[in-house]
């Protein structure tokens, strides 16, 4: 039972006080320990006295376990990545849980219940490798006088081969967008200090944002990069180059010290990156929009 695939079943529903017990139903009928959550437990008396006067059979199903497909363990062939997968998915819900409590979607007792879940296995948030360099980032940003409106925000993402890349944000890109510039352009052998995106380009796009658009917030977010991005690759080699690395982002994991803009939430969904944030907003402003 105590299993971090069943604990991070737990951080999974927190907000529904899921918790795992052993099933007393199914240990009665056979002699056999099986792992079930307190609501199928709950529920099971009532279920089964709907099935039987619906079939008239008192013995279709013994336990909340005989009605599930409770196969997990079988599926299993190496514990130790299971075990990881485990512990970083209840701190990708830890993170989650702040930043859904700064929505308004979830009330102070699951963030009690995230905590009690990563005390119980152990965890902090800096176990989830992105996190500290994006923080650093984000602070890096403040002290050497960067960011953007007063907004100074870190981001960094874990590519393939285990190397760590930060992005920060500033008036012309939003740290996300900086982010993914700098990691297409390691993954293509490219210097760091190469631009992918002409200043005609981005001067246009800012133009048509803040001058035609009448918008608050000129820099580019992610979705907007990648379309730059395109159209910079048609005279540019260099991004061509780029460009084509965008597909070597997917399923990697990223981290960011403010909570994404719709338009770096799309575009990161996009590129299939695995995101967590702190419960901070990239705006001074109530409503964030672009």
């Amino acid at each position: 039972m105590d299993h971090l695939v069943n604990i991070a079943y737990e951080a999974a529903t927190a907000d529904l006080g899921d918790v795992n017990m052993i099933d007393p139903y199914h240990l009665k009928a056979y002699g056999l320990e099986a792992v079930n959550y307190n609501r199928d437990i709950e529920a099971f008396n009532l279920l089964k006295e709907i099935l039987t006067k619906i079939t008239g059979n008192n013995s279709v199903y013994l336990s909340p376990t005989d009605m599930g497909v409770n196969r997990i363990s079988a599926g299993i062939i190496d514990d130790e990545r299971c075990k990881e997968a485990a512990y970083q998915e209840i701190i990708r819900r830890h993170l989650r849980g702040f930043v859904d409590y700064a929505m308004g979607q979830i009330d102070t007792e699951t963030l009690e219940r995230n905590a009690e879940i990563m005390e119980r296995v152990g965890a902090k948030d800096e176990d989830r490798l992105v996190v500290e360099p994006a923080r650093r980032a984000a602070k890096d940003a403040e002290t050497n006088g960067k960011g953007y409106g007063g907004i100074y925000c870190g981001a960094a993402i874990e590519l393939n081969d285990g190397t760590l890349v930060t992005g920060k944000n500033s008036s012309l890109l939003h740290a996300s967008s900086s982010m993914i510039l700098n990691a297409i352009k390691h993954l293509a052998g490219l210097p760091d200090n190469m631009i992918l995106l002409p200043e005609n380009i981005i001067d246009s796009v800012t133009h048509l944002k803040k001058d035609i658009l009448n918008g608050k917030n000129a820099s580019l977010d992610v979705e907007e990069t990648l379309i730059a991005l395109a159209i910079s690759a048609i005279s540019n080699p260099a991004a061509q180059m780029a460009l084509q690395k965008l597909t070597e982002l997917n399923n990697c994991e990223m981290h960011s010290t403010h909570i994404p803009t719709p338009g770096d939430e799309a575009g990161l969904r996009k590129l299939k990156i695995n995101v967590t944030c702190d419960p901070l907003f990239s705006s001074k402003r109530l409503f964030v929009s672009e």
